[in-house]
């Protein structure tokens, strides 16, 4: 990892040694290769776009912005979430308490029409927290002012109104994800989606779908796609066009994004077609795991069989489960030595079972770090599950809503875990699938994988910072494949095929009327030699 002060090193030892050099040519190599380390060096003034109030999303992009100021850039931070110890480099402006953050307000439940509800949520909330965010004037400050950007860094999510402001500050856009792409972004990104091998983020048929599966990913597809293009980008561009005048469609400027940094690793979520813009970098919020706190250290070191872990999260509240669903959960618990830790967020289960440690909060990361941890129980958000092949710990994924189907899917077919269907949650399932996790082997597969998930050239923190450093660098490269935006009749060949059909029939039709056009002369010229026969 070359760092700001490692570059800096590396310039004092090349001055000193140049500095040692007489000759012209010498001289002249000395000034390009200072002139290269000094360009190398330079920070960039980095705005970044987080409008969406979601703090799980947040908590994942929040090391990438901090490890962007750590190595000297100038980070200047649109969100809902300022930092609460102030950080070299790194300016907050803050849209904290203008809306309600967006934790634990779904329910458990799955259905079409919930999947309706949250589209139409999600639309809601981009359109307010998009008038909200240019009503600042700090914000507004930022164009106001003509503040000069090397580069913005932004949430693809559910809302493009950052696209126009980096627009009016006419600087280059590397875009993040918390999760897989959206139905949305395939198009963005020139990213062929087919729903007959392409796992879609919101339905569980991962990589090998059934026909019923890959007809709901279509529909879901375009029904997404038209509820995000006529009720979240048309209304967001009219916002824009007063603080911008004529912006150009969202959907255009969504094809100038260079790079999307998009959260997860091929070794989990399968290998996808993806083109250059498109750079994998999930696990890059995973930190060193810190301390325990004393009484769960205990709890956890002195379980003589292990220890399960229980989260769903902070979108889902566990006290809100269905009595049947949460005794069925405490039923299989108590067939099993191990014990278990829960981020559970009522004071007291039912019973008070002994070996089940609760509380709202958890140091998720440093439990599952903990050697002592067999098996993560998870609604298989893609935070917890990333950690969860960091780390190496099975998995037992029961997803409800959204993103969660597919990265359960991702997380049986990796081999990093098991399915229960929320729906389908009985005791003796749950129980069974907890021992099936629980073996020996299955671990030792388990850790397999995360070590082939580990063995990357580089960190997905060093990647993300590369690209994102490469996209303000090279704002003049295409990154967007030219393949994207070819015709559908040339995307199918359909024009070739015409030619390759085409000219073989009409030759044949021509040949066919030749040889009919002869075959009458003949036949008329053996009437006429009867007939002149005949009369003589």
């Amino acid at each position: 990892m070359k760092s700001t002060l490692h570059r800096a090193l590396q310039f004092a030892v090349l001055l000193f040694y140049f500095n040692e050099m007489k000759s012209t040519l010498h001289r002249a190599l000395q000034f390009a290769v200072l002139l290269f380390y000094f360009n190398e060096v330079t920070p960039l003034n980095i705005l970044g776009i987080f409008h969406h109030p979601g703090k799980s999303h947040f908590f994942v992009f929040e090391p990438f912005l901090k490890e962007l100021a750590n190595r000297g850039h100038n980070v200047t931070v649109v969100s809902h979430f300022p930092l609460k110890t102030p950080l070299k480099n790194y300016r907050d402006i803050s849209l904290a308490g203008k809306v309600k953050v967006i934790e634990d307000v779904f329910p458990i439940e799955r259905s079409y029409l919930t999947l309706m509800k949250i589209s139409s949520f999600l639309v809601k909330t981009g359109n307010t927290n998009c008038e909200l965010m240019l009503e600042n004037e700090q914000v507004q400050s930022l164009w106001k002012t003509n503040t000069k950007f090397d580069v913005v860094v932004t949430e693809l999510f559910n809302s493009d109104c950052p696209l126009g402001i980096a627009y009016g500050l006419k600087a280059p856009v590397v875009g993040l994800t918390s999760d897989a792409l959206l139905p949305w972004h395939y198009k963005m990104f020139g990213v062929p989606f087919n729903p007959s091998y392409v796992p879609f983020i919101l339905t569980d048929g991962g990589s090998r779908p059934t026909l019923f599966q890959r007809v709901e990913a279509t529909v879901v597809d375009l029904y997404f796609n038209f509820i995000y293009k006529y009720f979240s980008q048309r209304p967001t561009r009219a916002m824009l066009l007063p603080h911008f005048g004529d912006v150009p469609d969202l959907e255009e400027l969504g094809k100038d994004v260079k790079i999307g940094l998009v959260y997860h690793n091929f070794v989990m979520t399968g290998s996808r077609l993806f083109p250059a813009n498109i750079k994998e970098v999930g696990g890059y919020h995973v930190a060193k795991p810190k301390p325990l706190p004393d009484a769960l250290r205990k709890f956890i070191e002195e379980s003589e069989h292990g220890v399960i872990y229980i989260s769903f999260g902070s979108m889902l509240q566990s006290k809100s489960l269905p009595k049947e669903k949460l005794d069925s959960i405490l039923g299989a618990l108590s067939e099993l030595p191990q014990r278990v830790v829960w981020k559970y967020e009522g004071s007291t289960l039912p019973g008070n079972p002994e070996n089940i440690f609760i509380s709202d909060w958890l140091p998720q990361n440093d439990i599952l770090a903990h050697p002592k941890v067999l098996a993560f129980y998870s609604h298989c958000g893609m935070l917890g599950t990333t950690e969860a092949m960091y780390h190496g710990v099975p998995m037992v994924g029961m997803p409800i809503f959204g993103d969660q189907p597919s990265n359960a899917a991702a997380v049986e077919e990796s081999g990093l875990g098991l399915r229960v269907q929320f729906w389908d949650l009985t005791k003796e399932k749950l129980l069974e699938t907890l021992k099936q996790v629980l073996r020996p082997e299955f671990r030792a597969n388990v850790k397999r994988i995360s070590r082939a998930w580990h063995d990357q050239p580089s960190s997905p923190m060093d990647s993300a910072i590369f690209w994102t450093e490469y996209a303000a660098r090279h704002t003049n490269i295409t990154y967007r494949t030219r393949a994207a935006d070819v015709p559908v009749y040339q995307y199918l060949n359909l024009d070739i095929l015409s030619v390759l059909i085409g000219v073989p029939l009409a030759l044949m039709f021509v040949v066919y009327k030749i040889c009919c056009s002869n075959s009458k002369r003949t036949v008329k010229n053996v009437s006429n030699g009867k007939s002149k026969a005949k009369r003589e």
